[in-house]
């Protein structure tokens, strides 16, 4: 069965034949002129759609519901005391060290390298028979003293276990008198202390009454006290920027008044060799 196309009355028209010459001024026909003229309407939106899909779809939420979210830059900030905690507490340690006569010493340490290796005060560890280290996940281990430097009161320490995820701090320097700074360490055997300050003097000396001066120290205000031997002094960047070594004690107190000391990170670095005896913390 045969379909017929409707059309609007009077608008049967017998195609022209091919080659069949068109009459004079045929587009100006009523009809030609109409659908030339919706041609053109056509045409220039079809133009108008293409630049807007090409620029985005403009304001149309709809139209950049493909497009992937954008992703802010990193902040070169300094980051805040709880951001420098959460970055450094991986890489902190409690160290134990007994048989050095004085009973069991409790001081910190700070994984340095990708082998393990611990950053300490030499005197945590001094004359000590056994050391065991214990990391931020709850693993303990043995260790071994692998260098020393008791000139600077700085050792290196080698742990026979590790933990599961090992997560060596970053290093830093180049601190500034007012810089600030953050300590995490053991005082008293509070672990896991986190306490923040400034740079208070650079380029200061510790005197010993045993093992000569230490020189070129850092000098900070965040509060550390016996414990907190042998960790890290952080900049606002989560590098480690010294290892923490003594607090000026003028009383038999042994207690914090504002003025502490670290070994810079490039001297600690350093260490080698030698004898001494630990400085006051």
């Amino acid at each position: 069965m045969e379909m017929e196309v409707l059309r609007p009355a009077g608008s049967e028209r017998t195609p022209p034949t091919v080659g069949e010459p068109r009459p004079p001024n045929w587009w100006k026909r009523p009809d030609v002129r109409r659908r030339i003229a919706l041609g053109v309407v056509v045409a220039w939106a079809v133009a108008i759609t293409g630049v807007v899909l090409f620029r985005g779809g403009g304001d149309d939420p709809g139209a950049r519901a493909g497009a992937p979210p954008s992703v802010a830059p990193s902040s070169d900030g300094p980051l805040t005391v709880p951001q420098v905690y959460q970055a450094l507490r991986p890489s902190v340690v409690l160290i134990k060290a007994t048989g050095s006569g004085q009973g069991a010493d409790t001081g910190t340490g700070v994984i340095v390298n990708a082998d393990g290796t611990i950053l300490t005060a030499f005197h945590v560890v001094e004359g000590a028979k056994t050391i065991t280290v214990s990391y931020a996940d709850g693993t303990e281990s043995p260790a071994t003293v692998a260098s020393q430097s008791p000139a600077q009161d700085i050792a290196t320490l080698s742990p026979q276990k590790l933990p599961e995820t090992l997560v060596p701090a970053v290093l830093g320097g180049g601190a500034g008198i007012g810089d600030a700074v953050v300590a995490v360490g053991n005082p008293l055997g509070l672990t896991a202390t986190t306490t923040s300050g400034v740079v208070s003097g650079l380029e200061r000396t510790l005197s010993r009454d045993e093992g000569g001066d230490i020189a070129g120290l850092i000098q900070f205000d965040a509060a550390v006290n016996p414990g907190s031997s042998g960790g890290p002094l952080i900049n606002d960047q989560a590098q480690v920027i010294g290892i923490v070594v003594a607090l000026a004690n003028p009383t038999d107190d042994g207690t914090f008044i504002g003025i502490g000391f670290a070994v810079p990170i490039g001297s600690a670095l350093g260490a080698g060799q030698g004898d001494g005896q630990n400085p006051p913390l």
